[in-house]
């Protein structure tokens, strides 16, 4: 009882509020005007429902946009995997296309030359450092044997060195040990194309008489029965004439790019053939 007497104020108030909504609801339709206890019913009430109706209006409009965002963030999200995955295809779809314009050159090369050429794709590198050779998925039941000439369509790559009975190993020209017989195109000097151990090469052995000069084109001069006559070997970048040196110094830029290097041509010689893998 003292809890109701000292809130009574409240109660009162409250009642009043919902004798004046009553009285309010009765009257509606009656299509009658309201009296001044109507009036009056209307003018403390009607803050109090607009204040409702608000409140009510923007509660549901804050669910509804809750609701539309969630929707936003899912439809979002599904379009970013569709992203993602057109991304990804597309990356697939350049990579089957680039492959495509090499193994195109490969072929254009293939059809211009008369010695028999078996394509192999490039699966290794060499990661002990101590050479420049590659691994090809090519090996002895293809018929490959040691010494045979490696191409692509730029020019000359190697010369198989190792073979088993499905992989060979491929010892580049950039490589310290190799050593391939060339010629100067344009005047025909002779010389000998060696490996720097980087992506460069010397012309080794170019007479002082010889006529030689940067953007000279060099290739195989088809001497010691390896390589066919002809193959681009590479471009003359720099020479040094010393006087205190029997031979000119001369450095020359290989044909091939090697950091893009994934397929690649064994050519066939003295009648041989590629064989077919049981």
């Amino acid at each position: 009882m003292t809890i109701f007497f000292e809130h009574k104020p409240k109660w009162v108030y409250y009642i009043f509020i919902l004798l004046s909504l009553i009285l309010l609801s009765l009257s509606i339709g009656k299509g009658q005007a309201w009296n001044p206890a109507e009036k009056i019913a209307v003018q403390i009430t009607a803050p109090f429902q607009k204040f409702f109706t608000g409140t009510i209006t923007m509660a549901r409009d804050i669910w509804s946009s809750y609701f539309s965002l969630v929707e936003t963030h899912q439809e979002n999200d599904l379009l970013r995997k569709r992203i993602d995955l057109l991304t990804l295809e597309n990356s697939k779809y350049q990579e089957l296309l680039l492959a495509n314009r090499r193994l195109h050159t490969l072929l254009n090369f293939q059809q211009n030359t008369d010695e028999p050429l078996l394509p192999a794709r490039v699966i290794g590198w060499d990661s002990s450092g101590l050479f420049k050779s590659i691994t090809i998925d090519k090996g002895e039941h293809n018929g490959l044997t040691v010494n045979m000439p490696v191409v692509n369509a730029e020019g000359v790559v190697g010369r198989v060195v190792s073979v088993c009975p499905d992989y060979s190993q491929v010892l580049l020209v950039t490589d310290q040990n190799s050593a391939v017989d060339g010629l100067v195109q344009r005047s025909r000097g002779r010389g000998t194309l060696r490996g720097r151990g980087s992506s460069g090469c010397y012309f080794d052995y170019v007479i002082k008489t010889c006529e030689i000069e940067a953007g000279d084109t060099i290739v195989t001069s088809g001497m010691g029965g390896v390589f066919p006559k002809g193959l681009y070997l590479g471009t003359v970048t720099k020479i040094r004439d010393v006087r205190s040196k029997l031979f000119k110094d001369v450095r020359v830029v290989p044909a091939v790019d090697f950091s893009e290097l994934e397929e690649v041509l064994i050519v066939f010689r003295s009648g041989s053939a590629p064989l077919k893998k049981p």
